[in-house]
Formats: C-alpha cells, sequence, structure tokens
C-alpha cells in the first residue's frame, strides 16, 4: 500500500501538520483530543464551534489556532446591539466620487473569532450563514467571494443563558463541528499556574496560508470504502428514527461527518478512513445538529445528552468487518 506521502504527491504533508499540533499545544495544555479535532475541522474546510464554561481556554484556543497561520485574522466579539453591518460591513456614500463604495467588515479574513457568538441577536447570527456556506457574502445585491481559505471559530457558554441568544438549528448546521474543552486535568493546571504556556500573542505562525489549501486539497484524495459509507449512512439514519430525538442528522451533516474522517486519516498518517475515524468524530459532528425529545430529560440540563444518545446508536450499528 501506498504511503501518505507518495499518494498524496505532499512529501512533508504529515510532518507540517505535526508541526501544526505541535505549536497549538504550547498554547494549550492537556487537551491533545481537542486540539486534534480543531485541525480536523481546519483541513475539513470547516467551521468549529468551542462551547463550554467560561474561564477553560476556549477564546485561546481560537487565537492559537489563528495565529499558528500566516494568514489574516479578525476577533468579533458579539453583544447583543451588534448588527449585521458590523460583521459583513456597509455601504456608504462618497461625497468626493459621487458614488455609493462597499467598506468591507470583518468577514473579510482567513480566520475570524466569532467570541460568545450567542450574544448577538438572531439577526446578527443569520448575518455570517452565507458566509459561513458559500464562501460569499451579498450586500445590496452584489455579491462579493471571501478569502481562502476561510473559517469561522465561535464560541459560547452553555451555561450563561441570561442575555444570550441560543443558535438555530440552520446556523448550528453550518458549523461542521463542536467541541468542548473541559476542566484540565491537575498536572496541566499546575503547568498553567506556573506558567508553563505560551499566550496566543507569542505564537510564531508554522504555516502559510497557501499550505493550508494544500493541506485541504489533500484530505479529499483519502480512501473510504464503501462499507463505511454504508456504516455512516446508518448511523445518520439511526439519528431520524430514534425515540430520543425530535430531529435527526440533515445530508449536510452526512457530509460533514465523511469530510471529517477523510482529515482525520490524513492528520494520523492513513491515505485510509477506517471504522474508528466515524465512531471517534460521530459525537463532535452530530451532537449539536440532533434535537432531543422535550420528554428526554425534564426540568434537566440537557448537555451531554445528545452526546450519550449518541454513543448509543453507535453501540447498536454493525461495524463492517
Amino acid at each position: 500500500m501506498e504511503t501518505p506521502h507518495s499518494a498524496f504527491g505532499f512529501p512533508d504533508a504529515i510532518s507540517r501538520i505535526s508541526r501544526l499540533e505541535e505549536t497549538l499545544g504550547t498554547a494549550i495544555r492537556g487537551k491533545a483530543d481537542v486540539l486534534r479535532l480543531s485541525i480536523v475541522c481546519l483541513l475539513a474546510r470547516g467551521h468549529l464551534l468551542i462551547e463550554d464554561v467560561p474561564g477553560v481556554g476556549k477564546t485561546t484556543l481560537a487565537q492559537a489556532l489563528a495565529r499558528c497561520v500566516q494568514s489574516s485574522f479578525h476577533r468579533l466579539q458579539f453583544t447583543s446591539d451588534m448588527l449585521p453591518g458590523d460583521v459583513l460591513g456597509v455601504t456608504v456614500y462618497n461625497a468626493r466620487s459621487g458614488e455609493f463604495e462597499f467598506k468591507q467588515g470583518p468577514v473579510f479574513t482567513n480566520f475570524l473569532l466569532a467570541d460568545e457568538m450567542n450574544r448577538a441577536t438572531p439577526k446578527t447570527q443569520s448575518a455570517l450563514l452565507e458566509a459561513m456556506n458559500e464562501r460569499q457574502v451579498t450586500i445590496d445585491g452584489r455579491s462579493y467571494l471571501l478569502a481562502d481559505p476561510f473559517m469561522v471559530i465561535a464560541t459560547q457558554n452553555p451555561v450563561e443563558h441570561h442575555g444570550t441568544y441560543p443558535l438555530p438549528e440552520s446556523q448550528l448546521d453550518r458549523f461542521l463541528m463542536r467541541v468542548r474543552m473541559g476542566y484540565p486535568d491537575s498536572s496541566s493546571e499546575r503547568e498553567i499556574l506556573r506558567g508553563a504556556h505560551l499566550h496566543p500573542a507569542g505564537i510564531q505562525p508554522v504555516l502559510e496560508g497557501d499550505e493550508i489549501v494544500q493541506l485541504r486539497a489533500l484530505a479529499p484524495r483519502v480512501r473510504v470504502d464503501e462499507a463505511l459509507v454504508g456504516y455512516m449512512l446508518a448511523i445518520v439514519d439511526r439519528t431520524r428514527h430514534h425515540d430520543s430525538l425530535a430531529l435527526g442528522v440533515s445530508p449536510r451533516g452526512a457530509q460533514a461527518l465523511f469530510r471529517a474522517s477523510q482529515a482525520l486519516a490524513l492528520v494520523e498518517g492513513r491515505d485510509y478512513v477506517i471504522a474508528d475515524d466515524i465512531k471517534r468524530l460521530a459525537a463532535p459532528v452530530f451532537a449539536h445538529r440532533v434535537a432531543l425529545n422535550a420528554r428526554v430529560a425534564p426540568g434537566q440540563r440537557t448537555s451531554g445528552l445528545a452526546e450519550r444518545v449518541l454513543e448509543e446508536i453507535l453501540t447498536f450499528v454493525e461495524v463492517p468487518l
């Protein structure tokens, strides 16, 4: 079997990905799995939603990932009074030329950090729908292409409901993956207290934007056996008929799992997908796309329940040999 190097025609692809992962690890301690999933999301041409309680490093991860790449980066602190024009840009009248001109907003960048995205109103949240799905924005009937690569990294705090607007299903579906940071283990937290980590502002880029584009072009060349495609579709079908779920995974979600599994194989140095890739990605790719029935946990917080339902589904779907 060919190695990923010769199969992809990009001899040092794996070493570049490893360098990216190592650099991220200098800013985020004790979260190797989350870092790897973030890189998978980047290489799969996806957008990343980082959700957890305040103070566990959501914004740090987003900033670190963006600064590892030599490209443009904008950070937007979403608030309840933010307008769509604050994100996309506005058309203004130029008195000197006598013409209207479009002034680009922060979305015209390679990496957009949407910090506390659920603090913005639904109208402002929806301003990103076209950008995230089509890589373009339309203002006054004219469309403008966004940069390549383009990635939205959004954060939100799940337990802080006061002054927030939950992201609707259509918005959540635009995110290829949702990850949760979790609290660090005692050893990693000790390193954090001792300052044994690098602030994102001090990170030196290890990849060029063009290199990310090239790495992204390699992922679709990873082989996915037809039996594994059937395995993915069986999992998706179960979500649409499970008693605990009111909303199953959409076709966009199935496509997201397919792309993410190829990117994970690439990150791990393989030119083929295995069943364990699909199992590992099912929760981060699907959990934010499904909706629980109200009767599943009446009067209780639902955080983590979607993941448990997906784990149950995985135990019932037969794994191809």
